[in-house]
């Protein structure tokens, strides 16, 4: 029990973990069922089936039609949604506390007890057909997709959330009702929630609810990726811009260095006072997108950076951002800018706190990735502590030109790019 933030965890006789928050002053509960298999736990040949049974769960069950679910949900004024990610397939649903028996039961029917009906299949695979031609016709998202595909070459991890158009194509009743018996267990499945609710209570009524819930958990036992520092030159002369993606290697999810890593990613380029934000973009007016990201996962995890240029100045750009790179790992950060750093970090955290969403999920993850929860005093001592050297020395660590990997994909128009110019 953690008295700070009222949270409360019980584990039912299944394995299904429950965790609350109990937040007096909202009106409102935020709910989700999260299970530990994503598109990383997926073999070569069903990759995209994770994301295809997120889908079908909306399709109808053994009592409700998918317009069934959809006009119950609208009569109480609840917002229904999921999402799959890497390593997690998430169900949630938001509604007013005095409609959480119906919004927990919909949310209940919806996870166990699918009927993936062959018609349902048909045209679910035109949709996420659909779904993926819009992400190859987006530059900045086909970028990053390409970007991951060839830096976790030939591991789960780099293969897309969605799938393929071939592999979109094999999927069949057979498969979906396969992988949600050997993924959709209580060992494998978290329950959290945030709002205006009584723990015991609400415990008693998820217990009722997914009694028929099958214990057991899914090992997925796959070895932590290899990372491949590939350059990547895909021309598509239809684009206006080259779309630029630098990465590196950089620490898992659990990870005790991950404080510095956040605090280098900040002043690197997580705002508009970071460092690639004022010189390509403030100073030099060559892109108007530009910005570093970090990508934890359980056994890995990458750093990554954006931008969308002009042909003639990609190289530039490149460059630019090399020179961050070498600045980092040579001079130490001043003590401002550690400490902007730090406040934003501090205040992304602290406004993030305000929905019951982010609570609930906030909850999920930290039972998911750490089996403990921290408290926000706790994550924000662990910001404080975090020194110039520490961050200087991940840097050090991050930074090096034979682990860097990039992706350039635009009219590329006679654009060369070798490791020596990636020198750092």
């Amino acid at each position: 029990m953690n008295l700070e933030r009222n949270l409360r965890r019980t584990v039912l006789p299944n394995g299904l973990t429950i965790l609350t928050e109990r937040m007096e002053h909202l009106r409102s509960v935020a709910m989700g069922v999260w299970t530990k298999s994503g598109s990383r736990c997926e073999p070569a040949e069903t990759n995209g089936i994770s994301h295809f049974v997120e889908h079908m769960l909306f399709k109808g069950t053994r009592s409700r039609s998918a317009q069934h679910i959809a006009r119950e949900m609208d009569s109480i004024g609840g917002n229904l949604d999921a999402f799959t990610g890497k390593e997690t397939i998430c169900f949630n649903v938001k509604s007013l506390a005095e409609h959480v028996p119906v919004a927990l039961d919909v949310l209940a029917d919806l996870v166990l007890n699918p009927v993936f009906a062959s018609a349902d299949i048909e045209r679910e695979r035109g949709v996420i057909l659909e779904e993926i031609k819009i992400d190859e016709d987006n530059p900045d998202v086909l970028v990053h997709e390409l970007f991951t595909q060839n830096f976790w070459k030939d591991h789960p991890l780099g293969k897309p959330i969605l799938g393929t158009s071939a592999t979109v194509c094999r999927m069949d009743q057979e498969k979906l009702f396969a992988y949600h018996g050997d993924r959709f267990l209580g060992g494998n499945m978290v329950f959290s929630a945030a709002g205006h609710l009584d723990h015991d209570r609400f415990v008693q009524s998820v217990a009722e609810k997914f009694a028929p819930l099958l214990p057991g958990n899914t090992q997925m036992g796959e070895p932590a990726p290899q990372t491949s520092a590939r350059i990547i030159l895909r021309n598509k002369k239809s684009l206006e811009q080259v779309q630029v993606c630098l990465g590196v290697p950089a620490p898992p999810i659990t990870d005790e260095s991950r404080y510095a890593a956040l605090i280098l990613n900040t002043v690197l380029g997580g705002g508009m006072s970071s460092r690639l934000f004022q010189t390509i973009r403030e100073e030099r007016g060559i892109a108007y997108s530009i910005y570093s990201d970090l990508s934890p996962y359980r056994d890995t995890g990458t750093l990554c950076i954006y931008a969308g240029t002009s042909s003639n100045k990609a190289l530039e750009v490149v460059d630019l951002i090399l020179d961050q790179f070498r600045k980092l790992k040579e001079e130490p950060l001043s003590a401002e800018e550690l400490n902007r750093a730090k406040d934003q970090l501090k205040g992304n955290i602290l406004m993030g706190l305000e929905s019951s969403n982010s609570r609930m999920a906030n909850l999920a993850r930290q039972e998911m990735y750490f089996q403990q929860f921290f408290t926000t005093e706790e994550v924000i001592e662990r910001i404080e502590r975090v020194e110039v050297a520490e961050v200087q020395a991940m840097a050090q660590q991050l930074f090096v030109t034979e682990r860097i990997a990039v992706t350039l994909l635009g009219r590329l128009e006679g654009i060369r790019l070798n490791r020596k110019r990636l020198v750092c």
